[in-house]
């Protein structure tokens, strides 16, 4: 369902809200609904852990916007890094890499690559596209996050619905991106807890 709000409103009314409208919600924001709280529970809630691949290239730069690096699918993805007890993990930093629409990966560059750190709530946005697929993967995002004692974690990030999801090896369905339509593209929400 495509919604008449666009991923850019939606989500600087997301950023600029006040820590008790951006977890508590659902609450207007220049009519879109602001995202729930991330659910946390029991140790089974940490997020599942994933190997970086060959792929990784360290000492990303610290960019939001991955939009320049090529044509695609718009995608913003964005979400919390929190404790199991649901506290806000501030300035951590959140490194992201994937495939381009075709399914290849800038091994001499940073397209489609860079980091972010989160706000005071946690909060971290990327303005991205959706990556291809290549030989023997769905598609799928890379994601590390780091604090000043180290990598915290290393995971993947998957699309419901993918024809190539129970194909790849790899895959996890614990690791599925929230996806849902604005009318500029798509948001992709996924919060990591961390132990």
């Amino acid at each position: 369902m495509v919604t008449a709000f666009s991923r850019r409103a939606f989500l600087n009314a997301w950023a600029a809200a006040p820590m008790s409208l951006a977890l508590v919600g659902p609450a207007s924001a220049q009519g879109a609904q602001l995202p729930l709280t991330p659910a946390c529970g029991p140790e089974d809630r940490i997020t599942q852990a994933q190997t970086e691949g060959p792929f990784y290239t360290p000492q990303t730069p610290e960019k939001r916007d991955f939009r320049s690096d090529g044509a695609g699918t718009p995608v913003t993805v964005f979400g919390f890094v929190v404790d199991p007890a649901c506290r806000p993990r501030a300035n951590m930093i959140v490194d992201l890499w994937h495939a381009d629409d075709a399914g290849s990966y800038d091994n001499s560059g940073y397209a489609f690559r860079g980091y972010q750190v989160t706000d005071a709530n946690g909060r971290f946005i990327f303005d991205t596209i959706m990556p291809g697929r290549y030989p023997g993967r769905t598609r799928h995002y890379h994601v590390k996050i780091a604090s000043g004692a180290g990598v915290d974690l290393t995971t993947q990030l998957y699309f419901p619905g993918e024809p190539d999801n129970d194909r790849d090896g790899i895959y996890d369905p614990r690791l599925l991106i929230e996806m849902s339509e604005a009318s500029d593209g798509l948001l992709g929400r996924f919060d990591f807890v961390l132990a």
